[in-house]
């Protein structure tokens, strides 16, 4: 019970500080589920992408609401191509996990942590702003694919949803404002994640159950929660400062990750 209540207590804000910055949270919830509940990284991962599939369904329920899905059919190519390249990304990006150790998953958690944690620092101080410009189809496609492969092998590696990389890509490639770039990225994300999840149940991962019930369906409740309050609260909240003080909590949760790694791989 108290395995329970604390993936719920711990997805509530995750989901709600996400939210309220434009991201699914995942990035966040990976050291929460490597430091806090004590899995390995590679036990993570799929369980993260798990709890992201939910938060991504509500998300984009709740964005289209606001910015109906017709809203992105002048972009569809961009979005069709990203979409194409991220989901035979996540299907790759699932074999790789398998064939690196350990150590080098650790290593690749470590820049994540440090990069998302920098670009919030840096986005607190430059917002990133729509280009204004959209690329022709020739060019659109195959830059669309080959950034797209890059974020699913990304998303399913590390079992985040690819927000962090798929919004600015929008803004500043596909010159998307940055309120499509959210439900674009949400609608590129949710089959993305589907996939790594798919691959990675392949794979024998989410077999436990124990996993399943005490921490993947409490911690998706907490978000789908935080998710909510996060869609009300938009208006109200300081951005700059949750960005800067996200980008700083990332930068401690990335020290401490590899300290924990030396510190193992030490024992061991």
């Amino acid at each position: 019970m108290q395995r329970r209540l604390l993936a719920f207590l711990t997805g509530l804000p995750v989901a709600l500080l996400g939210g309220l910055i434009g991201l699914g949270g995942a990035e966040f919830r990976l050291p929460i589920l490597t430091g806090l509940f004590g899995y390995q990284v590679r036990a993570a991962v799929p369980l993260n992408l798990a709890v992201s599939l939910v938060t991504l369904m509500v998300s984009l329920i709740i964005r289209t609401r606001t910015t109906p899905l017709d809203t992105l059919l002048p972009h569809v190519d961009a979005l069709a191509s990203l979409l194409a390249g991220s989901m035979l990304g996540a299907y790759l990006g699932t074999g790789l996990a398998g064939r690196i150790s350990d150590r080098v998953l650790e290593g690749v958690v470590f820049a994540l942590l440090l990069g998302v944690g920098l670009l919030l620092l840096f986005e607190a101080f430059v917002p990133f702003k729509s280009s204004g410009h959209a690329l022709g189809l020739l060019v659109t496609l195959p830059v669309g694919l080959t950034i797209g492969t890059g974020i699913g092998i990304f998303s399913s590696l590390l079992g985040v949803a690819g927000g962090e990389l798929l919004i600015p890509t929008l803004l500043l490639i596909f010159g998307l404002n940055v309120k499509l770039a959210g439900t674009g990225s949400a609608l590129i994300s949710l089959p993305t994640v589907a996939v790594g999840l798919l691959r990675w149940r392949a794979r024998g991962a989410l077999r436990d159950r124990a996993d399943l019930t005490e921490v993947v369906t409490p911690m998706a409740l907490g978000s789908v929660l935080g998710a909510l309050l996060g869609g009300m609260l938009l208006a109200y909240a300081p951005t700059t400062a949750l960005k800067f003080g996200l980008g700083v909590i990332l930068l401690v949760s990335a020290a401490k990750s590899l300290r924990d790694a030396r510190q193992k791989h030490a024992a061991a």
